[in-house]
């Protein structure tokens, strides 16, 4: 991965959600890769500072933004400009899972009609229109840097459809959507954008208080999106879009071309941008 490292250096992403988990996972590796990051918490501004604290100096810079805040959203953007001169990646990973609903669902499943109407739209305003605010605001910097990357953090479809899992699964099959819609209107543009999932259980704040220690050893690490997110970034995924990476079917020993290959899943839509 050395090469695919070196031709990253210099670009610059924002991972939204950066504090822990996924995003945690992604603001470091891309700092390693000699990418600079603008890492995004929406209540805790320690979270970011700490995962800053552990990348290259000066390699992650921590902001606390909202992303279902459109000025928040904008101004996250204008802080990565202001800062690194440019903006190259982004990575739409903050969100709200189960937990928000009941901290037992996975032993005691929510019915739809038993979720209060505030943690539904707080869920999706998160999960749906936060990804929209942020591309929004990014897309005229992603153009302009004639190899612009919008990736946003998916989950098993399996997961979409599984009993008492609204408004979370709604919210994730919605940014699929999202995902294939916006890597059409994005055509021509030099801009690409596509979807990635661990490919299972991980182990991340969205997982339950009641899961014990023997199952959470058996969960995915985040760290687990890391390589195809490094490839997702590079110039040799300019002619992939509209599709989704599932890292768990990721294969160190191919090709990073043929690994991406190997791990896409299902029906997307892809076209090699102008």
């Amino acid at each position: 991965m050395s090469g695919l490292c070196h031709a990253l250096a210099g670009r610059v992403a924002i991972v939204t959600g950066g504090g822990r988990g996924l995003g945690r996972a992604m603001a470091l590796g891309l700092a390693a890769a000699g990418v600079r990051v603008v890492a995004t918490a929406a209540r805790s501004l320690a979270e970011v500072e700490s995962v800053a604290a552990e990348g290259p100096d000066g390699a992650i810079l921590p902001v606390l933004a909202d992303v279902t805040k459109a000025q928040d959203c904008a101004a996250t953007v204008a802080t990565a400009l202001a800062r690194f001169g440019r903006l190259d990646v982004l990575v739409n990973n903050a969100g709200r899972g189960m937990r928000l609903v009941s901290d037992d669902f996975l032993a005691r499943p929510t019915r739809f009609w038993e979720v209060e109407p505030t943690v539904w739209r707080d869920i999706v305003d998160t999960n749906v229109t936060g990804p929209f605010l942020m591309a929004r605001a990014s897309v005229p910097a992603l153009v302009a840097s004639g190899c612009g990357r919008v990736v946003n953090v998916s989950m098993n479809h399996e997961t979409m459809r599984r009993a008492g899992f609204s408004p979370y699964g709604p919210s994730k099959a919605a940014l699929e959507s999202e995902t294939i819609i916006w890597a059409q209107d994005l055509a021509g543009t030099g801009v690409t954008v596509n979807a990635l999932l661990p490919g299972g259980a991980t182990e991340t704040g969205l997982i339950p208080a009641s899961v014990g220690p023997d199952a959470r050893a058996a969960m995915l690490r985040p760290g687990i999106v890391v390589a195809p997110l490094l490839w997702l970034a590079s110039d040799g995924a300019g002619g992939f879009t509209g599709r989704r990476i599932d890292a768990k079917r990721w294969r160190s020993d191919l090709s990073p071309s043929d690994a991406a290959a190997a791990a896409s899943e299902g029906a997307g839509w892809a076209v090699a941008p102008a």
